[in-house]
């Protein structure tokens, strides 16, 4: 038997008493969605299941999965070739990627482990608590606070890239960077997404001399198929691969971001030397909960991926899913109104962790999601509320803002080491200052802007220091002890609701990953269950709003990459929404 139908097999766990049967409330709402189907109203570039034997890459983009699939062929380690890919993304995918911040989920096949490794970008020390407040002490627009150097965090990708090669590389450092130094150098041709991308941020990209003479030569865009050319980041790269990352944090690559930040007269941040001095990768614990027979592992505080991942798998496992299908609308409903509590418990309750108690046992605990899936037991109505948890805090809930420009990388290599990482500078191209070739990161306004609301403080305020939370899920799903699944996704706050979508699809609803991942996007944060536009997920507007949400259809461009693990091989798919590619032997 497959491991799909095994799961499908196999799929009812322990469910609440109140939950043991379906109520016709349920009966009801499952029969809206009929003609909902993964298949339906894409228009989108075709993506198939590929198989592999040894090992696999999937990135975002066909360059990147190139130069990650080559090292890989040649011996390198899931590290090896997450570095390859990295620095690739950095060139051809600047509206995403750069060397800024990641989270980092991996399984070390020697020592039978799973680990996590924060490698996001820290608020400088200078930095307070109205940093993004106007004169009048409210906070500020978006726009106002994104372009410029006030956004820009210390970065963690050229350090994290150092410190897991020192501990997991098989490959010489300096071979892993000989593809983008390449492209860099020769040109690559600009992607139908990037031009897109460009065309459609042209005016913040023409705020800076450098920024608009790269993007935007002679006043014009660059279309899809230009070659592009980079000298100064091919120069940046070979020094990386000569001397690694230390000059990126003492060094001229430090000085060179440091005078960006500051100089931008129009918006100037607060990056100093000691800041670079003072950064560090943080090796932490990862948050795991138990789906069927499965445990969904991912990145904890900082980041709410993996906390909030856990929880709505944790609720949905009370719950027979196989009763339903991705057809039914009461497995929507179930699947939405789980992440909404997720997220109330998320704006309360979670920040860096190194500054804020964060209750993560609590979160996920069983008795903690029992009480939740309750609420969800036997209505077949939308929650008409989802507060948070009670757990003694003296904290206010505020959201954030997180735009969706992000990547994710998964790897499996011939010695069994699996990798899922997402990276990020925060919205498309970052803050749109560039320094050593490469864009900088805006990732500080994922900082709360209020400080305080209601007289209480804010956990995910901005501290000097500290890491902005995230909602980045790298996750690695283990079956039996060992990794069945590597998955993720970029897309800002959404980045959760498509990882979940994903994994309910493959374990509850028997589709293959590349079906799970192209299923149309159904999602709900706040109370609006967010549809997909030009899908099948559009056409279910009504029916949504029949049994008490509101509703709205909207472009929802997840890009999530996903590799399952079997005894046969290596089934892998990428998200036909974006421009990426799964390649393995």
């Amino acid at each position: 038997m497959t491991p799909i139908k095994t799961a499908f097999a196999l799929a009812a766990a322990v469910l609440l008493a109140a939950c043991s049967s379906i109520s016709s409330a349920d009966r009801q709402a499952s029969r809206g969605a009929d003609d909902f189907s993964p298949e339906q109203g894409h228009g989108m570039t075709e993506q198939k299941l590929v198989r592999a034997k040894e090992f696999m890459a999937a990135s975002a983009n066909p360059l990147a999965t190139e130069a990650g699939y080559q090292i890989l062929k040649q011996g390198g380690s899931a590290v090896d070739a997450m570095i390859a890919m990295q620095t690739t993304l950095s060139l051809v995918e600047p509206q995403s990627s750069g060397l800024g911040g990641a989270f980092v989920v991996y399984w070390d096949n020697e020592a039978k482990k799973l680990t996590t490794f924060d490698a996001r970008e820290t608020a400088p020390k200078a930095a307070t608590p109205e940093l993004f407040l106007d004169k009048e002490g409210k906070p500020l627009e978006f726009k106002q606070a994104v372009v410029g150097g006030r956004s820009v965090g210390t970065p963690g990708v050229p350090k994290m890239m150092e410190e897991l090669h020192q501990r997991y590389g098989k490959m010489a450092w300096a071979r892993l960077f000989d593809m983008p130094v390449k492209l860099a150098e020769e040109g690559f041709q600009v992607s139908p997404r990037m031009a897109a991308s460009i065309q459609s941020n042209a005016e913040h990209l023409q705020r800076y001399p450098a920024t608009a003479a790269y993007f935007l030569p002679g006043g014009q865009a660059l279309q899809a198929g230009a070659l592009l050319k980079n000298p100064e980041f091919a120069a940046t790269v070979k020094t990386l691969a000569k001397d690694g990352a230390k000059p990126f944090y003492d060094g001229k690559y430090a000085q060179n971001i440091i005078k960006a930040v500051r100089g931008a007269e129009d918006n100037p941040g607060k990056l100093a030397a000691v800041d670079f001095k003072n950064y560090k990768i943080i090796e932490r614990e990862a948050v795991c909960g138990d789906y069927r027979e499965y445990q969904v592992c991912g990145m904890g505080a900082p980041s709410s991926g993996g906390i909030a991942l856990a929880q709505i798998t944790g609720i949905l496992n009370r719950f027979e899913q196989k009763q339903f299908s991705y057809r039914n609308l009461n497995s929507w409903r179930l699947l939405g109104d789980a992440s909404r509590l997720a997220f109330a418990d998320r704006d309360l309750y979670v920040a860096d962790p190194d500054f804020v108690k964060v209750p993560t046992q609590a979160l996920v605990s069983d008795a903690y999601l029992k009480q939740r899936a309750a609420l969800l037991a036997n209505t077949g109505q939308a929650l008409s509320e989802t507060p948070a948890g009670d757990f003694g805090s003296k904290q206010a809930a505020a959201p954030a803002i997180e735009l969706p420009s992000t990547s994710h990388i998964v790897a499996v290599d011939k010695h069994g080491n699996v990798l899922s990482m997402t990276t990020s500078i925060e919205n498309a191209f970052g803050s749109t200052l560039m320094a050593n070739g490469y864009l900088l990161n805006n990732e500080l306004t994922d900082f709360s802007f209020e400080p305080v609301k209601n007289g209480q403080p804010v956990a995910n305020r901005v501290e000097g220091g500290k890491r902005p939370r995230s909602s980045m899920a790298p996750t690695i799903v283990l079956k039996n002890g060992r990794p069945y699944m590597a998955v993720g996704s970029p897309g800002g706050s959404r980045i959760i609701g498509y990882v979940a979508k994903t994994l309910v699809a493959h374990i509850d609803w028997g589709m293959d990953i590349q079906k799970a991942i192209s299923l149309p996007n159904m999602l709900n944060r706040f109370g609006t269950y967010e549809l997909e536009q030009n899908t099948a997920a559009a056409k279910q507007a009504e029916a949504l709003q029949k049994i008490g949400y509101k509703t709205e259809v909207r472009d929802l461009n997840s890009g999530v990459q996903g590799i399952v693990i079997t005894d046969k091989g290596l089934i892998g798919g990428a998200d036909p929404r974006r421009e990426g590619k799964v390649m393995g032997d």
